[in-house]
């Protein structure tokens, strides 16, 4: 009976101490972002036995490790409208026949990568892990469809009519819808507003398929024209679409990507270990960061989120990952870092109602947040904690009080039945710097 006493005295105080903290927001934090290390194995050295031992940094920002316990993409194909996708050991069971729109009498199936580009593309998205190797994809259970709609950028290879082309983009993201690819990745830009690419991104869009596309590059790259202005990129532009620029080694948006209102997500782009043509790792984008290789970690966070909410529509998916990136206001989009940083994780667990602010809600209809017009400078993303730090600031020391009473009611138990183990395994607190606050926090 003093036993029971005592257990009901200690359930009591806890029972108080749990309603104090849950009337009482605990901070949340934003641990700023550590320079990533120099990864060896540049694109002048890398051979099919180079292997890159290192985890690529990129996945460690991007909450791979708690959004994996989720969803590793199983379910989801992710179509490289790009270059083509070469065999590597890396991508040997993700790759699914493609089609090929270059007419240079290479394969049909796009099985074809002379300028490695899609290769490096696909294996951000989707590499599995082999032996040796540290290099791994964001979505390493999705599936890839290679369309090749260029061969390369030389001015050869563009005399020949096989450089980065317009209407060839637009065939290969109509392709792409058709064959059943719920995220279409498109690492090319330009500067016209073509009719035909912006029906196609509608088309893609009416048939369920999300296009993620690059911003564009300073210097070009993968570009149908070489223009280094700030302004529109499309198909990054057109409704539909997420435009991505890319942030460099300390997460930070740079001028080497181009700005405009067709910004809307960053993501890592400099310093990327992934597959290489010749069958081995490469690390690639060395000197400056590319909005390819952001989008296509973009990419692969789209298809974690569609693994995860097969149910959903392409806009709800972009929706998810414009709201919680990171970003310093939480109402603000900039011509250069758009909503802010992706976080997978993030998006994978928003619970999408009307109280969050930032880019327009599909699920609500609410109305569109103020989008800025004129270009920003370059701007760090990494400080501050997420949108909405005060409502989530406040959920979190209401979970606090929840967990302390749980606790309590807990320790009753086991005081009453003479200290029974609990050997349930904990999961491992969510990781990045998103809406959840603090790297270290638990859960």
């Amino acid at each position: 009976m003093i036993r029971r006493a005592e257990a009901a005295r200690l359930g009591a105080v806890a029972l108080v101490a749990g309603l104090l903290a849950a009337a009482v927001p605990m901070t949340a934090h934003a641990a700023p972002l550590a320079p990533r290390p120099v990864l060896s194995a540049s694109e002048d050295t890398c051979l099919a036995s180079t292997r890159v031992p290192d985890t690529p940094p990129a996945l460690g920002e991007l909450q791979s490790a708690a959004a994996w316990e989720i969803t590793k993409g199983a379910g989801v194909v992710v179509a490289v409208v790009d270059s083509g996708v070469a065999p590597n050991p890396h991508l040997d069971a993700s790759v699914l026949p493609g089609i090929n729109l270059v007419p240079d009498g290479t394969d049909s199936t796009a099985r074809t990568d002379v300028y490695g580009h899609g290769t490096v593309i696909a294996g951000q998205i989707a590499a599995q892990v082999i032996s040796k190797s540290g290099v791994q994809g964001l979505a390493p259970d999705a599936k890839i469809l290679p369309i090749r709609v260029f061969a390369g950028t030389s001015d050869q290879l563009k005399d020949a009519g096989f450089g980065p082309n317009t209407a060839r983009m637009a065939d290969g993201i109509r392709i792409a819808a058709d064959l059943g690819a719920q995220i279409i990745n498109v690492s090319m830009s330009t500067t016209a507003e073509d009719g035909g690419l912006s029906s196609a991104v509608a088309y893609a869009r009416e048939k369920g398929s999300l296009v993620v596309a690059s911003a564009g590059n300073r210097d070009s790259e993968a570009a149908v024209e070489e223009d280094d202005k700030d302004g529109v990129r499309y198909p990054a532009g057109f409704p539909g679409a997420i435009g991505v620029a890319a942030t460099n080694a300390s997460g930070t948006v740079t001028s080497a990507s181009i700005r405009g209102s067709h910004v809307k997500l960053s993501a890592p782009g400099q310093a990327i270990a992934s597959s290489w043509p010749q069958g081995g790792d490469c690390v690639v984008a060395g000197d400056a960061p590319a909005t390819s290789y952001a989008a296509a970690y973009v990419s692969a966070a789209a298809a974690l989120v569609a693994s995860a909410h097969p149910d959903e529509t392409p806009d709800q998916w972009a929706y998810r990952l414009e709201v919680t990136a990171v970003r310093g206001q939480p109402d603000a989009r900039s011509n250069t870092s758009g909503w802010g940083v992706v976080q997978p994780y993030d998006a994978l667990v928003l619970v999408p109602g009307s109280g969050l602010r930032g880019p327009s809600n599909p699920f609500v209809r609410s109305s569109a947040s103020p989008d800025p017009t004129a270009t920003p400078a370059p701007v760090s993303i990494t400080v501050g904690p997420g949108p909405d730090a005060a409502a989530i600031t406040m959920a979190t020391g209401i979970g606090a009080g929840a967990l302390v009473l749980l606790g309590a009611i807990g320790a009753m138990a086991v005081f009453v039945s003479r200290r029974r183990d609990d050997t349930g395994a904990r999961r491992p607190a969510p990781t990045g710097r998103g809406l959840y606050g603090d790297d270290t926090a638990t859960d």
